[in-house]
């Protein structure tokens, strides 16, 4: 018997729900707080106390509170709401030039006649396209390209699937500058968006290697004796491969430039002029009406294009929304700081690299009923940032154990909709792909482990 796994929003809503009734069981506290030397709020370890509710904060007006908090919630979260709308009419617009499928597919090609540059070079291209842009669902299209390569090198679905989605995985787990979880997060945590970047590139080398290898000893295992796949069993259609490659034309050349310009523009601005969200939804509009010009795309077909590419992330600035309600909820209950308080009691005497692997758990936990990354980072961060403090732990480090949580564990949570999609186009039943990917991800959590004491030894900020 299958369990239906809800949708996001009804999950979120349940949690809007769950946190009313917190104000009711939890009793009202509040911690002391001070601005740091970077100018940030934070608050203050030790100085917790339980606080009388207000007269006003009557149980009829926390609970008619509840639905006002919805419309308050997209009020505080307006500014990554608008962000991710450019963001989403960016990305369709580029994507209708034609530059990202040939790219991909130049780099699928190209390597296809070997399979460990295939695997190399076709896990770095969709690593570097999430930890840069957040790409996930603009992968699907190339899932039928994969499986065709993976039987042309006598290989089979899961090499090609592999290829694909721990690509992804870690992209999204150590991602440098993607604007839907690193963005979105540090804002939150009240943190320069896209800082600490140099640490988590570097981090991307050990991740990537230990996802490449892992595919790669599959693909030698089943090269070896192909009754070793995990679908061996299974009646698979083979589709058939393509003969029409996209070509990677001069132009989709300068438009790979530009684009990469513009990112570099960002973290220039970011680092120098203190630029923010509005500067950076910015840059990207400005990037649309280049790439348009470049590719020579009608006003109105860039236009109508910018405005699907808007629409497909209207579910995803809901879900920000509903997020950031519940934090809203939480936050007029008095009761978000007993809370941070319940959880950094016992984390407090692991001390700080206990602390953050302990956050990490939490995130990965977190993440099997909330799979979109940016409204995690809404209902998670508002608690783990000031937990942060009361740890010893920088915030930043609470950002990077957020992103790990999220990225690394959406590869084989059941919950993840791209993701089976992906496993239901590719015909590899779930246990199956479990069964694949719970090996690296061992490793994963090991590493990230790692890394997170790394990151709190030298002071990751």
């Amino acid at each position: 018997m299958s369990i239906k796994v809800p949708h996001t929003l009804v999950l979120l809503f349940g949690m809007l729900i769950f946190a009313l009734l917190l104000t009711f069981i939890l009793p009202p506290g509040t911690f002391d707080r001070e601005t740091n030397d970077h100018g940030r709020e934070q608050v203050i370890a030790g100085s917790y106390k339980a606080i009388e509710r207000g007269e006003d904060n009557t149980a009829w007006k926390r609970i008619t509170g509840m639905f006002l908090a919805i419309p308050k919630g997209f009020t505080k979260a307006e500014d990554i709401i608008f962000f991710v709308f450019i963001i989403g009419g960016a990305l369709a617009v580029i994507r209708m030039t034609g530059m990202v499928d040939a790219v991909l597919d130049f780099i699928l090609r190209k390597f296809g006649r070997s399979q460990n540059l295939l695997i190399l070079f076709g896990m770095f291209i969709f690593t570097a396209g999430s930890s840069s842009l957040g790409m996930a669902e603009e992968y699907l299209p190339f899932v039928p390209l994969l499986l065709a390569l993976s039987w042309g090198m006598k290989l089979d679905p899961v090499v090609g699937i592999g290829i694909l989605c721990v690509g992804y995985g870690i992209g999204y787990g150590v991602a440098a500058v993607n604007p839907f979880t690193v963005v979105v997060a540090q804002t939150v945590s009240g943190l320069q968006p896209q800082s600490g970047w140099w640490y988590r590139l570097i981090l991307t080398v050990p991740f990537f290697a230990l996802g490449v290898i892992h595919v790669w000893r599959y693909a030698a295992k089943i090269r070896k004796d192909p009754t070793k796949s995990l679908v061996y069993d299974l009646k698979i259609d083979r589709p058939e491969e393509n003969k029409e490659p996209v070509p990677l034309t001069t132009r989709h050349l300068l438009i790979v430039g530009v684009t990469f310009v513009a990112m570099g523009l960002i973290v220039w601005g970011i680092g120098s002029k203190e630029w923010y969200l509005t500067e950076m939804g910015g840059i990207f509009f400005a990037l649309t009406i280049v790439v348009a010009i470049l590719a020579r795309i009608r006003p109105d077909a860039a236009a109508s294009e910018f405005c699907k590419g808007a629409a497909e992330l209207t579910t995803t600035a809901l879900l920000i929304g509903f997020a950031r309600s519940v934090e809203v909820v939480l936050n007029e209950g008095q009761i978000i700081d007993t809370i941070i308080n319940g959880i950094a009691t016992p984390l407090e005497s692991l001390g700080p690299e206990l602390s953050a692997m302990g956050m990490f758990a939490v995130q990965s936990f977190t993440n099997v009923f909330i799979p979109s990354g940016s409204g995690q980072a809404y209902v998670t961060m508002p608690v783990m940032a000031p937990l942060a403090d009361i740890c010893g732990v920088e915030r930043q480090v609470a950002v990077l154990a957020y992103q790990f949580g999220d990225g690394f564990t959406n590869i084989i949570v059941p919950t993840n909709g791209v993701l089976m999609g992906i496993l239901a186009l590719a015909g590899i039943p779930y246990d199956r792909w479990f069964k694949f990917l719970f090996p690296l991800m061992i490793q994963v959590w090991i590493l990230g482990c790692l890394a997170l004491a790394v990151a709190v030894w030298i002071g990751y900020s």
